[in-house]
């Protein structure tokens, strides 16, 4: 590849310290690290059978979801990548206590191709992390090399709604967020897929879900939930962690931010 895939980053120095991720546990569940929990993840496995499967997972987080992966849907192994390695750390953890070590581990890597062999999983899978590496083609091109033949490819992401420049919304989004995220289409995801030769493409948007939920979350921020913010981030980094989020409600609205599904396969022999 001409130019290195980006596995995955932290939005910001300092995001993934001790209390915003207890913070965003608090949010969306123990161990989970972006909305939807169980719930959602439910929704992306609908009509998949990964039992037996070994299962890769980009930008696994804390590893709740694969926990999920092996003790509900049956996976024989996940392997978790991540560049952060507080969350690591976290992942092998519980993976200690739920007695899945043999079964479940996390991988510290660095920007770059992704660190394994060719046809080495049946499933590659990611929850809301694609969105912070900005050669799709690249990466899924990655991703088609380590599935073996018939695997499938599994993912949620944080896409966008249009083409051409963002709006001043939008960029006052990434200004609170520390970063300009790499979003695409829920269309163009699935053309560079095609393109890239993956078969059975599918897609779903989720933006009418998460626009409900995140208004629900911004209430409790705003509610209930601050003072537990305030005592863990301090006033100045609530307020900030607030205001984003009614930023997001905001781009979401407007139809600017539109997370969704994206499915694939790989040809068979």
């Amino acid at each position: 590849m001409a130019e290195p895939v980006k596995i995955g980053q932290a939005s910001e120095p300092g995001e993934y310290d001790e209390g915003m991720l207890g913070l965003l546990q608090l949010i969306w569940g123990d161990g989970f690290l972006s909305p939807g929990g169980a719930d959602e993840l439910a929704r992306l496995f609908e009509g998949i059978d990964i039992r037996g499967c070994e299962v890769l997972d980009i930008g696994c987080g804390l590893g709740a979801i694969d926990e999920l992966l092996i003790t509900q849907y049956g996976a024989s192994s996940v392997v978790g990548i991540d560049v952060d390695p507080a969350l690591i750390e976290g992942l092998m953890a519980r993976a200690a206590r739920a007695g899945l070590v043999g079964r479940m581990r996390g991988v510290k890597v660095e920007p770059g191709g992704l660190p394994f062999a060719e046809a080495g999983f049946d499933v590659v899978f990611s929850k809301d992390s694609l969105v912070q590496i900005p050669d799709k083609p690249a990466l899924f091109a990655e991703i088609l090399r380590v599935l073996r033949p018939g695997g499938r490819f599994i993912a949620s992401d944080w896409l966008r709604g249009g083409t051409g420049a963002y709006s001043s919304e939008m960029m006052e989004y990434f200004r609170l967020e520390g970063i300009a995220y790499n979003m695409v289409t829920l269309e163009e995801s699935a053309a560079a897929l095609r393109n890239g030769g993956f078969l059975e493409v599918g897609i779903r948007d989720r933006h009418a879900w998460y626009l409900e939920l995140a208004k629900r979350e911004l209430a409790s921020k705003e509610g209930s939930l601050k003072s537990t913010i305030i005592e863990r981030l301090g006033t100045a980094r609530t307020e900030h962690f607030i205001a984003n989020w009614r930023q997001l409600v905001l781009v979401l609205a407007r139809g600017e931010l539109r997370p969704g599904h994206l499915k694939a396969a790989k040809a068979p022999r």
